[in-house]
């Protein structure tokens, strides 16, 4: 039977006491320079980070970079908030320029977790996007940082989690999947946004003038650790006899990677092949993992923000809404082109 785990927000609201200092040390000096330079995309084009459309038209400022950071960390905080405390994140976080929308969250909840080491790590997840969303905005400032735009978190059939569960093929249309129902559940959701959040930071610095590289670092590392810990708690638990995570781990592979364009990037949690200097490939009792998703030369890899709003909005067409962003993205940085 599953337990009931007491998350208030008072607890949440102690654990990001212990992130306040980091903040605020960086905070100063992050926004005082904020907008000092743009990036152009044809640079970012050069690196394969753009496409030749966009390389072509589109000037990017770090504003606009960070702001596209920031419509991410508002999913993912609103999404942790109500897996770990049954409601969202404080109103005065979601204030900002461009059109407010609501979070729908029909059926989302607290997690009954049956496991209290995943309901931890949760609730530090949790913790940790909220700080990340309250630090872009304040590095941003009042008259920068975007409002949260619309967000589908939902619970139900036509639900943006529902849809991505059908792509990945974990249900059938018509049937609901909920990542509030239990702890795999939940991994499952989480693994859906984590990998795209890393990729997506790593794919973005090069756009970001130096003066912003070591706070988008900061983060992007603690994308990478929350990555590492449910890709690692979804291997664990997807070896039991009988799991059927490791297979459905890699439907949501096959699904964002049907979503951001031909070249196959992204990876499940175990190999069948030696891609890693020194990785046997020995299955005799449990299947090879791949809890760090890298290359031959263990460097993780990147995403351009079109093909970020390709799975965000779990369209590979040409799109400016859909998925999870029900309204679009705010800010610049918020129409995809075909993938």
């Amino acid at each position: 039977m599953t337990a009931s785990i007491d998350i208030d927000s008072a607890t949440m609201t102690a654990a990001l006491d212990a992130r306040v200092r980091r903040r605020e040390q960086r905070r100063d000096f992050f926004k005082s320079a904020l907008g000092a330079a743009a990036v152009t995309a044809a640079g970012a084009g050069a690196l394969g980070l753009a496409s030749a459309a966009e390389a072509q038209t589109t000037t990017y400022t770090d504003a606009d970079i960070l702001n596209f950071a920031l419509n991410l960390e508002y999913l993912e905080a609103q999404f942790y908030a109500y897996a770990t405390t049954g409601t969202g994140i404080a109103a005065n976080l979601q204030t900002g320029t461009g059109t407010q929308g609501a979070v729908r969250a029909t059926g989302a909840g607290a997690v009954p977790f049956s496991d209290p080491v995943i309901a931890r790590y949760a609730r530090e997840i949790a913790a940790d996007e909220v700080a990340h969303v309250a630090f872009l905005r304040n590095a941003l400032g009042t008259t920068s940082a975007v409002a949260q735009p619309a967000i589908d978190i939902s619970v139900g059939a036509s639900s943006a989690f529902s849809a991505a569960a059908v792509a990945a093929k974990i249900i059938t249309a018509g049937q609901t999947f909920n990542p509030y129902a239990n702890d795999e559940a939940f991994l499952l959701g989480a693994f859906i946004f984590e990998d795209v959040g890393v990729t997506a930071y790593k794919g973005a610095a090069p756009l970001l003038t130096k003066t912003y590289i070591e706070a988008a670092a900061g983060i992007l590392s603690v994308e990478a650790y929350h990555a590492a810990t449910i890709r690692g708690e979804l291997y664990r638990k997807g070896i039991v006899a009988g799991s059927a995570l490791i297979t459905q781990v890699q439907g949501i592979s096959d699904a964002r990677d049907s979503l951001d364009g031909g070249t196959e990037i992204d990876q499940g949690i175990t190999a069948t092949t030696t891609t890693k200097p020194n990785q046997t490939t020995d299955t005799t009792t449990f299947p090879v993992s791949n809890i760090l998703p890298a290359d031959a030369n263990g460097l993780a890899y990147s995403r351009s923000p079109n093909q970020v709003l390709n799975i965000v909005y779990l369209n590979a067409a040409a799109a400016s809404a859909g998925g999870f962003f029900p309204a679009g993205l705010n800010g610049t940085i918020k129409a995809a082109t075909a993938s």
